[in-house]
């Protein structure tokens, strides 16, 4: 894990992915690929680098998370309120990942299920969108036990790589009720918990395959992915009220042939 360029690639797919309804995950498994980073250290190193990418969403959003230790008057999102409603989302998805971790990258971390769950995205996002709704949760504050849990149900579709953990949270807060720019907002903040313990799990599992020499790769990945993370975040908040999740749809659908052409065929 000598190879400095490596790290600052992913990391900079990392970054610019993980908050996007594109999929992270899929997306490094794919590059990790094209770059022959491959194997148990990769898997791992993919998913410790998330930690840079949850510190530009702390950055972003610490009032809320300073809200959830010192709550303010009249904001219903905060203190053991708000703690208990991202507990709620984390739920599902962290007792699937537990059962299924290892079954999950053996048979999941491959371009052929990514390709597929790239494919089964975009096609549920398009729907998502066409489908008529009036939101009823349009804030933070609106938020409720049930909307929380429904969406944390959704993020379970994020253990399958390929499939996007924010397209999911994003796609089932709008079919729940909440408006897209809400329901964007809350997949950010929920996914700080759900990936520092994903993240946590995964090194504590994972620690004896790497050395003291690793941290500079591993310093750079954060760096990387903390910075495109800020870039993108803050770029997607801007856009989010403005437009549908049918442009990443499309997206993900016009790189499915490049993907089957060079890496699965």
């Amino acid at each position: 894990m000598d190879n400095l360029l490596t790290a600052l690639i992913l990391s900079i797919v990392e970054g610019l992915t993980e908050f996007l309804p594109v999929s992270s995950s899929g997306h490094l498994i794919l590059v990790g690929d094209l770059l022959n980073f491959v194997g148990d250290r990769a898997a791992t190193f993919e998913v410790v680098i998330q930690l840079g990418a949850i510190m530009a969403v702390v950055v972003l959003y610490w009032k809320r998370f300073w809200g959830l230790v010192r709550p303010q008057p009249y904001v219903r999102f905060a203190g053991m309120r708000g703690i208990w409603l991202l507990i709620l989302t984390s739920l599902p998805a962290s007792v699937m990942g537990l059962l299924f971790h290892s079954m999950i990258k053996e048979y999941l971390f491959r371009p052929a299920t990514v390709l597929i769950a790239l494919v089964v995205g975009a096609v549920c996002m398009i729907l998502v969108e066409r489908r008529k709704h009036k939101p009823t949760c349009i804030s933070l504050d609106d938020m409720t036990p049930r909307l929380a849990l429904g969406i944390g149900c959704f993020q379970c579709l994020a253990l399958w790589p390929g499939f996007s953990r924010s397209a999911s949270t994003i796609m089932g807060g709008m079919l729940l009720g909440a408006k897209r720019p809400l329901a964007a907002e809350y997949s950010f903040i929920a996914a700080v918990p759900i990936m520092v313990a994903a993240t946590g799990f995964d090194m504590l599992k994972n620690l004896s395959l790497f050395t003291a020499a690793d941290i500079p790769f591993f310093a750079v990945g954060m760096v990387g992915s903390f910075i495109s993370a800020l870039l993108a975040v803050k770029a997607f908040v801007a856009l989010v009220g403005r437009m549908t999740l049918v442009p990443f749809a499309v997206y993900r659908l016009l790189i499915a042939p490049f993907i089957y052409y060079f890496m699965v065929n």
